[in-house]
């Protein structure tokens, strides 16, 4: 005869016996994943309005660039250069890559748009205040091309974000002003809080005309 009781505890001290290594499987997998693979970030500032705004949560892909480099358009999370930062709390910025390696851009053609490799870049993310008056590309000209193993990164509120260009106005070094690629954690690709902000972070179609960069 089977002794249903007692199976049943036996059962139930298995669980007991097994629940610490499952906890730390669950921690090992939990870290490996947050390490290596994705991770959330919050949005701390308005540079990316209203693409991103304040206290908004994000989903990294820290394994993307493993495979392929950055493209032009996308929303990356990138360790900040120290002449970049304000504070200890800076470490981390998020940007969108608007220049790859050999990109020349130029601020700006008749119509305030930059140009990129001499395509006229339309910018429909760019930030709207309430009257919707879009900001402007640049507020100041530049004209540079990026270095090789660099990335030109621009927030979308372009009059309240700290980023290539407007290092590169103050201090006119091109590789001061731009990210190398080591420094890239992941790419930005999902808004999953608010839920009523959530949503995919494609790259606008904008992107797919510019033409590739001159060879050096």
């Amino acid at each position: 005869m089977i002794d249903e009781q007692g199976e049943t505890t036996g059962k139930r001290g298995s669980f007991w016996k097994e629940l610490p290594i499952l906890l730390v499987v669950a921690i090992v997998v939990a870290v490996v994943v947050r390490a290596f693979v994705l991770q959330t970030f919050y949005i701390p500032s308005e540079s990316m309005e209203h693409t991103l705004n304040i206290n908004d949560r994000v989903l990294v892909n820290k394994l993307v660039y493993a495979f392929r480099e950055p493209q032009r358009g996308e929303i990356i999370v990138f360790e900040a250069p120290a002449n970049w930062r304000s504070g200890a709390e800076d470490e981390d910025f998020i940007k969108r890559v608007i220049g790859i390696p050999g990109d020349r851009i130029v601020c700006c053609d008749s119509n305030q748009r930059l140009m990129i490799n001499g395509y006229a870049l339309d910018e429909p993310y760019i930030y709207k205040d309430s009257d919707g008056t879009p900001d402007l590309a640049s507020e100041q000209p530049f004209d540079i091309v990026v270095p090789a193993g660099r990335y030109w990164m621009m927030g979308d509120h372009r009059s309240h974000s700290s980023d290539s260009r407007e290092r590169y106005v103050r201090s006119r070094d091109i590789n001061g002003s731009t990210i190398p690629e080591d420094a890239i954690v992941g790419r930005a690709f999902v808004v999953f809080w608010p839920l009523g902000r959530a949503g995919w972070l494609s790259v606008p179609e904008q992107f797919d005309k510019v033409p590739a960069p001159a060879k050096q």
